[in-house]
């Protein structure tokens, strides 16, 4: 059995996925604006993914933009049935690469014609609404006037399933007042657990939670006791994050990013890392 089918399964929208998938950001230039400084190696690296058993693949047609979608239809059309595609909506880049918000009707619209058409398909398996009322993570607010946009797009057949980002707990249940959620992506890493809570909630209710930055995201994680416990267990000290946040709950699905192939099966091989309870004990106490 591969690494990656031993980390499990659970469902996310109408199809079980792998609990380990495959995050596309890092696919774009730097700063994730432009193009792929390898465009070769970017399409190795898809590939590589589907054919290590991964059918989980988190996009957006804002990472470039649109770098990653047209790299993924490239890569990998005709998809693989069992293949799930994710991307979200709700910002937009500015000419200098920075993140703006992007929450008008027509701007959520054009967002998810926009991936229809760079990724080749004609509905998406699911769109995560990409809330940003600050720039420093989640932020209160209604966020109802833009996910009534993507349920009428569903609506319409253009999104299949619906999910959250960058969201509070309050905002997750305004969601689901509205429209059936299927996922939650937030920040949430082995320093990072503000999410503790909301994590176990959804998993109550058969909810995957997707952590965006599980390794840290743009400052790595870095901790001394991280680096003992991988070198007690023989792994990396990213493979030692990313198996315990499969262990922190049934429902976490992760979506490690690189845009290495020698990486990929480093974060694949995760799969297989079971950490024993002395373990997971001193990594908690990180946070």
């Amino acid at each position: 059995m591969q690494s990656i089918d031993q980390a499990g399964t659970f469902k996310l929208g109408g199809r079980t996925v792998k609990r380990i998938g495959y995050g596309a950001m890092q696919l774009a230039g730097p700063g994730v604006f432009g193009p792929p400084r390898d465009r070769e190696a970017a399409l190795a690296v898809l590939r590589e993914a589907v054919a290590a058993g991964v059918d989980h693949i988190d996009t957006s047609d804002f990472y470039g933009p649109h770098v990653t979608n047209q790299l993924i239809r490239e890569a990998l059309a005709p998809y693989p049935r069992d293949l799930a595609i994710v991307t979200k909506i709700g910002a937009r880049r500015g000419e200098d690469g920075s993140w703006l918000p992007a929450y008008e009707a027509g701007q959520l619209e054009q967002a998810v014609h926009d991936n229809l058409r760079n990724l080749g398909v004609a509905a998406i398996e699911v769109v995560n609404l990409r809330i940003m009322f600050s720039i420093h993570g989640p932020a209160e607010g209604s966020i109802a006037a833009p996910l009534k946009v993507l349920a009428d797009l569903q609506r319409q057949g253009l999104v299949r399933h619906i999910g959250l980002s960058n969201v509070t707990a309050a905002q997750v249940e305004e969601g689901r007042d509205m429209v059936e959620i299927v996922c939650v992506q937030n920040q949430y890493n082995l320093a990072h657990r503000d999410d503790d809570p909301l994590v176990h909630a959804l998993a109550e209710d058969g909810i995957a939670y997707v952590p965006f930055f599980p390794l840290g995201g743009f400052s790595p994680l870095q901790s001394a006791t991280l680096s003992d416990v991988a070198t007690r267990l023989t792994a990396t000290p990213m493979q030692v994050a990313l198996a315990w946040l499969l262990q922190r709950a049934p429902n976490i699905l992760l979506i490690p990013g690189t845009s290495s192939v020698a990486h990929l099966h480093e974060n694949l091989e995760a799969g297989s890392l079971v950490l024993p309870p002395e373990e997971v004990a001193a990594l908690d106490g990180i946070a």
